[in-house]
């Protein structure tokens, strides 16, 4: 049993290992220049912001002028066309162009500019989250690997407990319960093993995905990641977001389209002109006649037309900064969490590396001897063995929530750590 246990241990851990020889190791940098590369999310934006640029010179311009063909006929008994002794009896030409009330134009255009310049904004936005969301998942699976690399180091733990076992049971000193106790444990571990393996595919689902790669596409180890530690202060950090968060200045040229809108709508009380000029030859001795009109509307229906719409506009400046102030909370509020995240992960970095770890190694160490003489029994040592191994696991857990944390203050400040 001790022999097949053993077989399948090192079997799984050789195949793990085989897998990552044949895969290049991850490069965090490399990582992020390929997913502002290939994000379809990210090249989606750019063609929205695209757009965006293309809608300022239309704004801008006049609307198309109008050609219109036509044929006088006198009377309704026959067509006169190229009768000569009538003078009304060739086609007619007219050229319309309309002309919208000064400041129209340049309103239309300005709001163009603004809606462009959000969506500029909203690429940045995108952008920091993608960076952010790169470095999450290759936190997350630097952790997972570091967590299985443990499992596999412990496991010589419980070996020299089991044989410990074996050895008090064969002198009759120790009972077949605590072989089978260390025995069980080393097949827990391989489940846990099995399971973060699992977790591992998971997140190189997902880091495909956001980088543009194929789902199956295979990924390496993270070969490194360094600790970072945060240079700002709270107050900093918020005041740093309030002024370049690119989702506070998306909303902020939200606001500065809405006012032009605003602007635009009160405009439309005033109404545009078309200049149309016509032209009609004209046969035999009689002179060719022209014509020059101008068009006016009159916006008699302003009170269910004009004004609603300048209440349309104004309404929707109010969301656009009710928006922006709900934003403005939301930014802070998640600063606030992922800093308090931070320093919480500092104080429990520290805690499981200068106390809990090489404490619990001593207690093992103490452990195994006093099993070994029988003055412990094999319960407490595995409990003290598994309580290392959850601390060293931890360790790893909470220095990926640290870099996530920077990682996550750094797209919502539009900060970025010196160095980077």
């Amino acid at each position: 049993m001790i022999f097949t246990l053993t077989f399948i241990v090192l079997f799984a851990v050789s195949c793990f290992a085989a897998a990552q020889v044949r895969a290049e190791d991850l490069d965090l940098r490399r990582l992020i220049d390929e997913a502002l590369r290939d994000s379809p999310d990210l090249h989606a934006s750019g063609y929205r912001t695209s757009a965006a640029e293309y809608r300022i010179p239309q704004a801008k311009t006049l609307p198309d002028p109008m050609i219109t063909f036509g044929y006088q006929n006198e009377g309704f008994t026959k067509f006169t066309y190229g009768n000569p002794n009538n003078a009304n009896t060739q086609g007619t030409v007219s050229v319309a162009q309309s002309f919208p009330f000064p400041g129209k134009l340049a309103l239309r255009g300005d709001a163009a500019e603004k809606e462009s310049d959000s969506m500029g904004a909203d690429y940045e936005a995108l952008r920091l989250k993608i960076i952010a969301r790169v470095k999450e998942v290759y936190s997350d699976l630097y952790n997972t690997y570091k967590s299985i690399d443990l499992i596999n180091e412990r496991a010589d733990l419980f070996t020299q407990v089991e044989k410990a076992a074996l050895a008090r049971y064969s002198t009759g000193k120790g009972s077949q319960q605590e072989v089978l106790l260390a025995q069980t444990e080393k097949y827990v571990l391989l489940e846990k093993e099995e399971m973060l393996k699992q977790k591992v595919e998971a997140l190189e689902a997902v880091m495909n995905a956001v980088v543009g790669r194929p789902a199956d596409a295979p990924l390496g180890r993270p070969s490194r990641l360094p600790h970072e530690d945060l240079v700002y202060s709270l107050d900093e950090l918020i005041r740093s977001a309030y002024a370049q968060s690119p989702e506070l200045k998306s909303l902020d040229k939200k606001i500065d389209a809405a006012e032009v809108k605003v602007a635009l709508a009160k405009k439309d009380y005033y109404p545009d002109i078309t200049i149309t000029g016509s032209y009609f030859p004209r046969g035999n001795d009689f002179y060719d006649m022209w014509s020059l009109t101008a068009t006016v509307n009159i916006p008699i229906f302003y009170r269910t037309k004009q004004r609603q719409a300048v209440n349309e506009a104004e309404a929707f400046l109010g969301k656009a900064r009710s928006e922006k102030e709900a934003a403005r909370l939301v930014i802070a509020s998640a600063i606030r969490d992922n800093y308090a995240t931070l320093r919480a992960s500092d104080k429990l970095m520290s805690l499981y590396k200068d106390g809990l770890v090489p404490k619990s190694y001593q207690d093992i160490e103490l452990s195994l001897s006093g099993y070994k003489t029988g003055s412990v029994d094999a319960l407490t040592v595995i409990t003290r063995l598994k309580a290392v191994i959850e601390y060293e696991i931890s360790y790893w857990s909470q220095f990926a929530e640290h870099e996530k944390a920077i990682a996550r203050i750094e797209a919502l400040t539009g900060l970025h750590q010196p160095g980077d």
